[in-house]
């Protein structure tokens, strides 16, 4: 995938990964949306993007996931086409299963699964029409294997590969990739806006996430990632070891993270 002259849309792009996306991406001589629920936060990172004239920002809620087609009919819009959607907005969990209330679960399928679902079938009439088109999606090592006090967002993550899976299956004659992104710890702010039991925020820091990839460090990862079109890629560190255990030795794996006490 080259990057030069393409409309790339990004979701959770106030913050994190996504704004760490749109300071690199914005380097590459492409056009970039902006997506988050936080607008005063968007224009900032835009404002610190090199060319901040060929970015658009476009408040959306991933929550309001039928609300998602005229959202997508404006983002095609703004620039009169889009090449590429990085769906990387989303939400985390703290809680063991029996502290979480119902509500909580619901929210991390409404926001982590339906929301970026609705969106990407939104955009995909368009994928379609161009006979072009590249689904980029940020889903995480939880969604390869799963680890204590993150049951829901587990349960969500692993619901985006299945939906992508045969996404990709159903439009290849379309022309159309799907790249499925899954990090390890990244050094954001994930954990402390990561839901408890309750549905609130976490508010604080976790260990394993502070000692987590530098952010930009990831960013380079992912971007040749999507460059190389991969159908997958496992960005992180050693915990990244995770997957091939669980394909190859799973009772292995439940020891390590048993051992790992990771939070």
């Amino acid at each position: 995938m080259v990057f030069k002259n393409k409309v790339i849309w990004i979701t959770g792009a106030s913050s994190g990964i996504g704004k760490s996306l749109a300071l690199h991406l914005s380097n590459l001589d492409c056009k970039l949306i902006l997506s988050s629920r936080r607008e005063a936060a968007l224009n900032e990172v835009r404002d610190l993007c090199a060319r901040p004239e060929h970015i658009a920002v476009l408040p959306l809620d991933l929550a309001e996931y039928h609300s998602m087609k005229p959202i997508a009919e404006r983002a095609i819009s703004l620039f009169g086409t889009i090449d590429m959607l990085i769906n990387n907005g989303g939400i985390s969990q703290r809680s063991l299963i029996i502290d979480t209330d119902i509500s909580v679960d619901k929210k991390l399928m409404e926001v982590d699964y339906l929301g970026t679902v609705a969106l990407t079938k939104a955009l995909l009439p368009h994928f379609i029409s161009n006979q072009s088109g590249h689904f980029v999606t940020v889903t995480s090592l939880m969604g390869k294997f799963g680890s204590p006090y993150r049951s829901g967002y587990c349960g969500a993550k692993h619901a985006l590969h299945g939906f992508f899976d045969v996404l990709r299956m159903e439009h290849e004659k379309d022309q159309i990739k799907v790249t499925m992104i899954c990090p390890g710890f990244v050094n954001t702010n994930i954990a402390r806006n990561a839901l408890t039991g309750e549905g609130n925020a976490q508010n604080q820091q976790d260990e394993a996430t502070e000692k987590g990839l530098d952010v930009n460090v990831f960013t380079k990862h992912m971007i040749t990632a999507i460059k190389k079109e991969k159908l997958e890629a496992y960005i992180g560190q050693g915990e990244t070891k995770g997957v091939y255990l669980k394909r190859f030795f799973p009772r292995l794996l439940h020891k390590v993270v048993m051992r790992s006490r990771v939070r």
